[in-house]
């Protein structure tokens, strides 16, 4: 007899019976699909025609009673389903091998499922990595922090080991992954304020120094975005990029329709397939160290992150940041010299805007090669966030760290131009800050002037919220000084108080107070903060002597400027309907109020210049 054998993933054909061969834990005919019973009626033999019978479920119950009554055993025996031609054997080894040959077949002809199946692996391997990091850098700070020492000079060295082997343990992680662990990175690296130094100098390459994406990568995204490959788009492209960032990357290039020069700015194709699971998992580090070391807090910088990464990763809003802030800031060019590069297209993915080369803001060869006036570039600097932080409607560019600025001279400057352009990067993310935030910081700023503590102390509260116990810290935290100097901002800090500072931080007591504050206050109050400290870090950077004090001398003006603006505000509500000569007394002595401010601010900018060109 002509015989076929057919192997159907768990079944097995043969001849002229029907075998199905049952895995242990089935005790019934009922866990035979009915689906599976009814259609086999209609199951034909192809070389004989004839139809394949399977037994239906009286005949399976009936089956069942001659051998034992028991219906289907655990035991791994053949049951004889059919006796028109064919055996039936279900075979648990047989299906795993044919769902494997299955999977990858799909894995080699279908992209999705090779996506898929590459995703899969690379999250479980980045996840892997977070894990193991966390774990060890908990084991550390668990040993020291419990540990008895002789003295606390003792403690303190051995607690400056552990942040600098941790800070490096997490660098390499960081760079391991990429993507938004990068981002949290610089963050890191920024927050002199808060973290010790062995943390933020670790972090301090991924500032402009950060993994790249491949060509061919980039290229597969840009045809799916454009409908467009890079070839058809530019006359010239240039592969290896200018600088890599934490969620993208940007290449020079020269567009094939006009021969104009640009900077194309793409996302890391990757990263939108990981973003979900790299925020989870910052969440749950930092749930983990909030779970072991709850006297410091760090849950609020997973969540500034997860508000705000999935914003930045549209490329379209930063498109519309650039634009924004280019209009507001292009009749100031005589006081802020700021540009901001001009947007020619803007995808979610990919940004192409005008080439704006320049050096770092803090690159004094570069400065002194050019002739440029530091104390002019403090000054410059200084007019340009304080706009952002006491102009309504401006916003506070989110991202303000040394790889986001550069430099560039001016061969043959306007007149009364400066022989120097600021260039701001990276407008992904702007906060506004609201208005009453806004005047009780100036107030805040006003009194620390004037040495009024008692207003000092007020005003603090109202804007950040803050007890009286933890006024001091805050006030350390803003203006960057020790509390024994925090009102005497109009003088630079010396190197003792810098060191007594970093002395300070690491104390353990010190960082778990500052980091409950930080986590306490309002996350704008944090942003305005963190810009504070990039001015003053580039003032200090500049190595201007006039510098740090004129950069004051402008926040100050600012200030006056703003409170001005409130008292306005209050005197045009309808309060004052029939109180005209109050009105208008209140509005002279508010006017007065503010010239005079202004006044003495003005006299003692003029003598930092006299000073300056005499070369004090």
């Amino acid at each position: 007899m002509f015989v076929r054998y057919f192997r159907l993933g768990q079944f097995a054909i043969k001849g002229n019976n029907v075998l199905l061969k049952m895995s242990a834990g089935i005790t019934s005919s009922r866990g035979l699909p009915h689906s599976l019973l009814a259609r086999s009626r209609h199951i034909f033999l192809s070389h004989q025609r004839a139809p394949i019978n399977l037994l239906s479920n009286n005949s399976l119950n009936k089956h069942a009673s001659l051998s034992g009554g028991r219906g289907f055993t655990t035991k791994s025996r053949p049951y004889l389903l059919s006796s028109a031609g064919l055996d039936f054997r279900f075979s648990g080894t047989s299906f795993l091998v044919g769902l494997a040959g299955l999977g990858v077949l799909l894995y080699f002809t279908e992209d999705n499922t090779r996506r898929f199946v590459d995703n899969a692996a690379l999250i479980s391997s980045r996840v892997s990595i977070v894990v193991v990091t966390t774990t060890k850098c908990v084991y550390h700070y668990t040993r020291v922090l419990g540990a008895q020492y002789a003295s606390e000079q003792d403690r303190e060295l051995a607690l400056k080991d552990c942040h600098k082997r941790c800070a490096k343990i997490t660098m390499e992680a960081i760079v391991r992954n990429g993507g938004i662990y990068i981002k949290l990175g610089q963050h890191l690296s920024a927050m002199t304020y808060l973290f010790p130094p062995e943390w933020t100098q670790t972090m301090e390459p991924l500032q402009d120094r950060c993994p790249v994406s491949s060509i061919e990568s980039i290229n597969k995204m840009f045809l799916t975005d454009t409908g467009k490959d890079i070839k058809a788009t530019f006359s010239e492209f240039d592969y290896v990029p200018l600088g890599s960032a934490s969620l993208g990357q940007v290449h020079r290039a020269v567009l094939k329709d006009s021969g104009e020069a640009v900077a194309v700015k793409v996302q890391h194709p990757t990263l939108a397939d990981f973003v979900p699971v790299d925020v989870f998992m910052t969440k749950w580090v930092f749930n983990a160290i909030d779970l072991f070391f709850p006297q410091y807090p760090l849950t609020w910088l997973s969540d500034e992150l997860q508000s705000s990464i999935y914003v930045e990763l549209d490329f379209t809003q930063e498109a519309h940041n650039a634009e924004k802030t280019a209009k507001y800031f292009e009749h100031t060019t005589s006081y802020t010299a700021l540009r901001v590069p001009k947007i020619i297209m803007a995808k979610p993915r990919i940004l192409i805007m005008e080439f704006l080369p320049g050096s770092r803001i803090d690159d004094l060869e570069y400065l002194d090669r050019h002739n440029i006036s530091r104390s002019e570039v403090s000054s410059c600097l200084s007019h340009i966030f304080n706009n952002m932080i006491f102009t309504p409607d401006v916003g506070v560019h989110c991202d303000p760290h040394g790889g986001n600025l550069s430099i560039r001279a001016i061969a043959n400057p306007h007149r009364g131009q400066h022989n120097f352009e600021i260039i701001l990067y990276d407008h992904g993310l702007y906060r506004d800050i609201p208005t009453k935030l806004r005047y009780d910081y100036a107030h805040f700023w006003l009194a620390l002037i004037d040495n009024d503590q008692e207003a000092m102390r007020y005003y603090a509260k109202q804007f950040a919220g803050v007890t009286d116990e933890q006024y001091p810290l805050l006030s350390a935290a803003i203006t960057g000084r020790d509390f024994k100097n925090v009102t005497n901002v109009k003088t630079p800090r010396t190197a003792d108080e810098i060191e007594n500072m970093s002395s300070t931080v690491s104390s353990p007591t010190f960082l778990s107070d500052l980091m409950i504050l930080l986590h306490q206050m309002p996350r704008i109050v944090l942003l305005i903060i963190k810009t504070n400290d990039l001015t003053r870090h580039l003032d200090e950077c500049l190595q201007s002597s006039l510098g740090f004090m004129r950069t004051f001398m402008i926040m100050a003006t600012y200030c006056a400027r703003t409170v001005y603006e409130e008292q306005q505000n209050m005197l045009s509500n309808d309060d004052f309907k029939g109180h005209a000569w109050k009105k208008l007394w209140l509005e002279w002595a508010a006017w007065w109020s503010y010239r005079k401010r202004l006044l003495q601010l003005g006299f003692y900018d003029f003598t930092l210049t006299v000073k300056n060109l005499v070369g004090f």
